[in-house]
Order: C-alpha cells, then sequence, then structure tokens
C-alpha cells in the first residue's frame, strides 16, 4: 500500500504551490479503531503504534478494539488521540513529501503539533497527556462542573451571562463565529444557560467528564506544570501556533508555560485560524478521526480549502486533488 500511494506522487514541479497549515484534533474526535488502518499500510504510522505501546502498554489494543467507553475516559483518550492523529500525519508526509508552513492543535490537540514540529518527542507527549488527561479529571469531583456550547450569539452578551452567573462560568472554546463553549460550575453554566437562551441563543449542555479550559482545572494546572518544565523540548521545523496567544509561538522556550495556561484558558481557535489566514495559509489538512476541525475551519473562513486525513484512502484522495490542481 504504501509502494502504491507513494507512486502517485509526481515530482515536485508538477506539485502546485501551496501554503499548508496541519490541524491536530482535541477531545470527543476519538473512535474504535482509529489510527489501525494508516498503521498497517505504512511503516513510519505502524512505528508510531510501536512506540504508543511501548510508553502506554495496552492502549493500542483499546484503540483498535475498544470498549468505546474506556476509551472515551480522559487519560485513554487524550493519548489515543495523540497517537492516531501523529500516525495519519507522518504517513501523509511519507506519502506526499510536503511539509506543513504551519502547525496548530485544538487544545489537546497542541501536544500533536508540537510533536509534528518535532518540539516534543512522541514518548513525551504520549506520557505527559496520560497525565494531563489524569489531573483534569481529578481537579473537580464529578458532578460540580459542567460545559454547554452557545450557538448564535454575540461574544459581549455570552460574557456578560458568565459575569453575572452567580459562580465560576467562563468562556473555555471560541470555536467558530456562531459558537462558543462555556465552562465552569454547574449550577453557574445553568443560569448562564438560562440567561442566553432568554436572550434568544441555542444552549446546548455537553457530555463532559470534567470542566475543561476554566478556572476550576486550577489543580490540574499546578500539577502538570514541573512535568512540563523538565520535558525535553527540540526546535521547531516550522512554526506551531499556541491555543492561549492564538499567535505563532516565537520561542521554544515559552512552550511549557504555554502549555499549562492552556488548561486553564480560553481555546482561541476562531482567532488562530484567522492568524493563520493572515500568516497565508491557503490549505488545511485536519489529521485524526474525525472531521470537527474541518467544519470549524469551514464556518470560519468561508471558501477555504481543507481536507482530513485519517486513512490510506484520505491519503489518496488528497494526493489525486493536488494532481487535479498541479
Amino acid at each position: 500500500m504504501e509502494r502504491e500511494l507513494s507512486a502517485l506522487v509526481h515530482a515536485e514541479a508538477r506539485r502546485p504551490r501551496v501554503n499548508i497549515a496541519a490541524l491536530f484534533p482535541g477531545q470527543n474526535s476519538h473512535a474504535v479503531g482509529m489510527g489501525g488502518d494508516v498503521a498497517a499500510a505504512f511503516d513510519v504510522a505502524g512505528d508510531v503504534f510501536s512506540t504508543t505501546e511501548s510508553v502506554l502498554p495496552g492502549l493500542t489494543a483499546l484503540m483498535a478494539n475498544g470498549p468505546l467507553p474506556e476509551l472515551t475516559l480522559t487519560a485513554n483518550q487524550q493519548p489515543a488521540l495523540v497517537a492516531a492523529s501523529v500516525a495519519a500525519y507522518r504517513a501523509w508526509r511519507a506519502a506526499t513529501g510536503l511539509t506543513p508552513a504551519f502547525a496548530a492543535g485544538h487544545s489537546l490537540g497542541e501536544y500533536s503539533a508540537l510533536v509534528a514540529s518535532g518540539t516534543l518527542d512522541l514518548a513525551s507527549a504520549l506520557r505527559l497527556t496520560r497525565k494531563r488527561g489524569e489531573l483534569m479529571q481529578e481537579a473537580v469531583p464529578e458532578g460540580v462542573g459542567a460545559m454547554a456550547a452557545v450557538l448564535n450569539a454575540d461574544l459581549g452578551i455570552i460574557r456578560e451571562a458568565c459575569a453575572s452567573a452567580g459562580g465560576v462560568c467562563e468562556i473555555a472554546n471560541l470555536n467558530a463565529p456562531s459558537q462558543t463553549v462555556i465552562s465552569g460550575e454547574k449550577s453557574a453554566v445553568a443560569t448562564a444557560s438560562a440567561t442566553l437562551k432568554g436572550a434568544g441563543a441555542r444552549v446546548i449542555p455537553l457530555k463532559v467528564s470534567a470542566p475543561f479550559h476554566c478556572s476550576l482545572m486550577w489543580p490540574a494546572r499546578e500539577r502538570l506544570t514541573p512535568d512540563l518544565r523538565d520535558a525535553d523540548l527540540g526546535e521547531m521545523t516550522f512554526p506551531v501556533l499556541s491555543n492561549v496567544l492564538a499567535d505563532v509561538v516565537t520561542n521554544v522556550r515559552d512552550v511549557p508555560g504555554l502549555l499549562a495556561r492552556q488548561i486553564t484558558e480560553s481555546v482561541r481557535w476562531v482567532e488562530t485560524l484567522q492568524r493563520l489566514h493572515e500568516l497565508g495559509t491557503d490549505t488545511y489538512v485536519e489529521f485524526g478521526p474525525g472531521t470537527v476541525l474541518k467544519g470549524l475551519v469551514e464556518r470560519t473562513l468561508p471558501g477555504a480549502t481543507v481536507y482530513n486525513v485519517h486513512t490510506p484512502a484520505d491519503i489518496e484522495a488528497f494526493n489525486i486533488r493536488m494532481e487535479e490542481h498541479a
């Protein structure tokens, strides 16, 4: 399969010139079987799974066979998504010979982006995201927190509703111009949700195990910070955009602090995509299971060229599209 896909790649002179942003998904993009096909078809992707099994024994079997509730557990889902996303990315690179101009990841996906750029090695990212998942789950007792997606509401109105909710209620994710996620104490999120519904917004409670990206996550941030500081970092082979900055990380030594801040601060995804557009990105490729980020790109940057790459068939389809536009 690898030879067959590689045979689709023409000489560089025949390829269109593209400025690619590699995008990596966060939680709730997972599925049983994710990454399995690409790991079987490409040696470089298979190596990702071998490393994953060495670092976190049993995780690749859980990814392949489930059960889904166990894979969904935050401590399993986070490193599993890193493994599946990095496997898809490395297979795509092997098949196309292309290198992104930039990378960005949504929340957890920032770890995958840093692996892709060479800043974090895969084994370190797997260990960190396993611990990140454990600490985030432990930070808030079950039933205390909540999250909700708010659709079709002005950001200023959302901020006002959170501020007057009578408890911790904060903006967690700015996902698209018409989709913002709020997070915090269950009662405060319910109060803010009622206020927003009264203002004409559509509010959807989210099925989550903890209230992510809000100040209730401070215990997880504090406990993960020493591990982030101890991580060995390499130089970036291409720039990565930070969730909390919505801009390029200019100094690799800032990465640990930015990843720590990310646990309690908002994911500024709309601004991140807009910044990528300003930087000259013309093609967006989401690596990993699901098409959440593909949808968010299409809603934020109408008319953008965007792909999802998760399977060998996706890579083949990408190559064919590149050939058609050559």
